[in-house]
């Protein structure tokens, strides 16, 4: 295993989430004729301004997420600019509604997870902005011409808890990592539940779970402690509802020499990649869609609506199984770019890529 590989992928996602977190200007392209072939929206090259606005971050997924939806943007000659508010409601909402008072054409809202977030996507539709959320509160759905996107949390959560049901044979103790009030996080604790119901022989040990800009390390510290209470062959497994609490959960693991412990985790980035292919990590599977395709994708949708083309109100996207067994058995480093040679299909979708798509793509080529 290439270590000082995987030491520069981690260090160029940190470096990316440094980069993307806050205001990030997008560079302005310059018009450069008309296009033919494209919606007349985009055919005189006059510039489209988007923003991008995420209530979660700190951690590579946001990155990676905004990353994919960055870089999309600016390769249709968009100008793309992102926010994170780290987890901070009111700078969230503050976010929106600041945006709303300036010049963007259109909006992606990632992780709005409350009433406040519908009325802000109200007043931005009212006002003329095509709007896709991801992540966000089922209610959205319903504004008209607005797209809710999600990762199917749905087959997420299945995939990683058959595994663990199928790997403890039914029976085990385990400890359940989940934060509630996040839409995606209310849906992997329904598969949660039900599957507990239809298993009775695996059992909750200790729940717990926060959402902040250091949710690695509050969990890591948390799992620590947990640890001390619960001596050796008390716990059997975690099951971790998002990567920062798995990565968290993996070092406070590693550090009590408590290997004898099997994460089983959601979402994938550099960083988590880093952590299963670390020597020893616990972490055995992680269910996940590729974060930077979904903010590709995303955008897609926002261009098709700018193009006044049909969207659905919905839209989930498929999601894969991760094994360490297989990441071990590649002769290099893997990290989000040579997943797919790992797992088939990984983050490749034409989903929403249309041919005039691809002439924009040909006009704004650098």
């Amino acid at each position: 295993m290439k270590r000082n590989g995987l030491k520069k992928v981690f260090l160029t996602a940190v470096t990316a989430a440094l980069l993307l977190t806050g205001c990030g200007g997008g560079e302005t392209k310059k018009a450069s004729g008309p296009v033919e072939g494209v919606p007349d929206r985009f055919a005189k090259g006059e510039e489209v301004k988007i923003k991008v606005i995420r209530k979660i971050g700190g951690d590579d997924h946001t990155a990676q997420y905004l990353a994919g939806a960055k870089a999309e943007g600016e390769a249709l000659g968009f100008k793309v600019d992102v926010f994170t508010a780290n987890g901070d409601t009111a700078k969230f909402h503050d976010a929106i509604n600041q945006a709303l008072q300036q010049d963007y054409d259109g909006f992606l809202i990632s992780h709005g997870d409350d009433a406040a977030t519908v009325d802000d996507v109200k007043k931005l539709v009212e006002k003329g902005k095509s709007v896709v959320t991801f992540d966000s509160i089922a209610d959205i759905a319903q504004v008209k011409g607005v797209t809710l996107t999600s990762q199917d949390d749905e087959a997420l959560a299945k995939l990683a808890l058959d595994q663990l049901v199928k790997e403890q044979n039914g029976e085990g103790n385990i400890v359940y990592l989940w934060v509630d009030g996040f839409p995606p996080m209310v849906r992997r604790n329904k598969v949660y539940q039900e599957t507990l119901k239809a298993n009775p022989g695996i059992k909750e040990v200790e729940r717990f779970g926060v959402a902040a800009a250091d949710t690695s390390v509050q969990t890591q510290n948390a799992v620590a402690a947990m640890l001390n209470k619960h001596p050796k062959g008390e716990i059997d497994a975690i099951f971790a509802t998002w990567d920062a609490f798995a990565i968290g959960a993996a070092r406070a693991i590693k550090e009590a020499g408590r290997d004898e412990i099997k994460i089983y985790g959601i979402d994938v980035s550099n960083a988590d990649l880093q952590e299963i292919q670390g020597e020893g990590s616990s972490w055995k599977y992680t269910a996940a869609v590729d974060p930077k395709l979904i903010g590709a994708v995303n955008m897609r949708i926002l261009a098709k609506k700018l193009a006044g083309e049909d969207t659905p109100p919905t839209y989930d996207l498929e999601a894969a199984l991760i094994s360490q067994e297989k990441l071990q058995e590649s002769k290099e480093a893997v990290n989000m770019v040579n997943l797919a040679e790992i797992i088939t299909g990984w983050g490749q979708s034409n989903a929403f890529e249309e041919d005039w798509m691809k002439k924009l793509k040909e006009h704004y080529k650098k």
